[in-house]
């Protein structure tokens, strides 16, 4: 059997220290992970439970400059540590959700917020706003059976070798497992799937010339300029 058109290429992400590839089959975000994040948007952390949306596999920017999108002038950082999934199911217990972990990675979920916020204010879908070309720079995937399961430590993001964002897993309101567990009753999770488990506060615009330094301890850095 053939195809009428020829298929788009698989998405996938680098293994570091491998010439294998991860293929991507989903790209769920964890919206509002940080209390102090929520807080800055203008939401109580103790309220809500935990709320998912999506990028698109294609999304992903590995190993290049993050290129401005059309339609907005106000681009936002979110830096995040990013959870890759080797299996899936429905219902996953929350003991046994890290056995399907294969690894991490760190990760810019960039956001249209002017397109966003017009959305929310009009109830519509965010996709706009989050789920842009390139709208995911990440880099290569470490396995967790070389770093074990990262539950604190710092992750921050600079621009321009200022400061921008700073906090600490340990301060993640879902933790990894929880967000699995969570997800799957939601969707059947699938091998491939990534999960990018949110940001700390501090989130703002980017601009043409800037240089994006983004790091999660015991995982990784990414490192890209905008253009």
């Amino acid at each position: 059997m053939s195809y009428v058109i020829t298929p788009p290429p698989v998405a996938a992400l680098p293994v570091r220290g491998s010439d294998d590839l991860f293929p991507v089959h989903r790209i769920y975000c964890v919206g509002r992970n940080y209390a102090a994040h929520a807080i800055e948007m203008g939401h109580d952390p103790n309220k809500e439970p935990p709320f998912f949306f999506q990028k698109n596999p294609d999304n992903l920017l590995v190993g290049q400059d993050f290129p401005y999108p059309p339609m907005s002038s106000d681009v936002h950082h979110e830096i995040e540590m990013v959870v890759a999934l080797k299996s899936g199911g429905k219902n996953i217990p929350v003991e046994s959700a890290m056995e399907h972990v294969y690894g991490y990675a760190v990760g810019l979920d960039m956001t249209r917020r002017d397109l966003q916020g017009k959305a929310k204010d009009l109830g519509r879908p965010w996709e706009v706003g989050k789920a842009f070309e390139h709208s995911a720079p990440c880099t290569a995937l470490v396995p967790a059976s070389e770093i074990g399961h990262p539950s604190q430590g710092a992750v921050w993001l600079k621009i321009n070798g200022e400061t921008k964002q700073e906090g600490d897993l340990n301060q993640l309101i879902w933790k990894v497992p929880e967000m699995i567990a969570f997800l799957s009753e939601l969707f059947e999770l699938k091998a491939g799937d990534l999960i990018m488990s949110g940001t700390p506060s501090g989130v703002g615009p980017v601009k043409r010339g800037d240089q994006l330094h983004g790091f999660v301890e015991g995982v990784g850095e990414l490192k890209l300029g905008v253009v």
